[in-house]
Parts: structure tokens; sequence; C-alpha cells
């Protein structure tokens, strides 16, 4: 992925996040204003999907976007806030449940998959999976941490500051852990073979690694 379409989506991504934010404080109940909000997420996710040639996820997501279209068609929804709310932070579990079911013993970590796939699908050194084991801890317990204060938000303070964490709180704490991660890495690990950071967002993109073992 060339950085100027890296810059673009990033960009494009910040605008998306403030138009939600926008959107969720003064029309959140609109039927228009949930379809701007959820079609581009669940269009995305459609296409990674098909990437993935995943079918239970396809299924999924096709029957998504089936009730997001019976929702726009009702007029929207009694409580619509719940609804956004249940979108941000299942979203979070399940990346959560996702990270954290990749660490158990002798499987390689998600990130350690990412990393294999950046470096071309070789073998990763036992330093590196320790490592990618530690940074996939570390994201897994930030999005249960997004979960649990998502919910707790919503709970205890008004709609515009949950807003506000999920639209625009969120993506920040996103980018700042990705890039932080990915400078401190070479300040702990200076013998790591270098990557540049397009390189590992577009490993995300990409069908996982089969390498069941740590290391192999």
């Amino acid at each position: 992925m060339p950085n100027g379409r890296l810059s673009l989506g990033l960009l494009a991504a910040a605008a998306y996040a403030v138009l939600s934010h926008w959107l969720m404080v003064h029309a959140a109940d609109r039927p228009w204003a949930i379809a701007a909000l959820f079609g581009p997420l669940l269009l995305a996710a459609l296409g990674f999907a098909l990437r993935q040639r995943n079918g239970p996820l396809l299924a999924g997501l096709a029957f998504a976007l089936l009730g997001l279209y019976g929702i726009v068609e009702r007029g929207g929804v009694g409580d619509v806030n719940r609804l956004y709310v249940l979108q941000h932070a299942g979203i979070h579990f399940a990346l959560f449940v996702s990270f954290a079911a990749s660490l158990r013993p002798g499987r390689l970590s998600l990130i350690g998959g990412v990393a294999q796939r950046v470096h071309g699908g070789s073998p990763l050194s036992p330093e590196m999976v320790r490592y990618t084991g530690k940074v996939t801890r570390l994201w897994a317990g930030y999005f249960l941490a997004m979960t649990l204060a998502s919910l707790c938000v919503y709970a205890l303070a008004p709609w515009s500051v949950w807003s506000l964490l999920a639209n625009l709180v969120t993506p920040v704490l996103i980018a700042a852990l990705f890039v932080g991660e990915h400078l401190l890495r070479y300040r702990l690990h200076p013998e790591f073979e270098r990557a540049t950071l397009a390189a590992a967002v577009r490993a995300y993109s990409h069908k996982p690694v089969n390498g069941d073992a740590a290391g192999r």
C-alpha cells in the first residue's frame, strides 16, 4: 500500500469519525443517519470477509446488512443509542476474544501471525515470538478495557460524552497504540528486521498464515 493511499485512508477515517460524532449528537435517531453510521462499517467488514473467504463472517454481515435495511425502512428504532453502544462495545469485545484466543499455548499469537506475513511468511525467531505474544496481550487488554469503558460511560455520562469516546477518542487511542508500538519495538529490539507501517497495515488485511506452533 503506497504511503499516499495510506495517508488518504487515514484522512478519510478521521473525517468519518468527526461526521459520526456530529450525527450521533444531532441526528442519532434519523433513519438516514443510522444508514450513514453503520453502512460504511458493514461494507468495509464485508470487503474484508470477501478477501478472507470467511463464510460464517460473510453470512453474519449479510444478515446485519439486511437488518440495517429493515431498520431504515421502518423509520428507525425505539432507543437508537443502545444500538450504537452495542455496536461499539460488541466490536471491541469480539476483538478482545479474537486476540485473547490466539494466545493459547503452542500457537502463534495474532500479532505474531501479522509479523510473519510482514516478513514474507518466514518463521519468527523465539525472541520475536515472545515479543509479539506480549503485544497481542497488550491489544487484548486494550479491547477489553474499551469494552468496559464504553458501557460505563454510556451508563454514567451524557450521550455526547459517549459519542466523543466512541468516535474520536477510540481511533486516536488505536492509532497511538499502533504507532507507539512500532516506534518502541526498534528501541527495545534493534535486532528485529525493519518493516514499514504501510507493510504492517497491509498484512492485517491479508489471509492469515497457517502457523500452529509458535516460532515454527
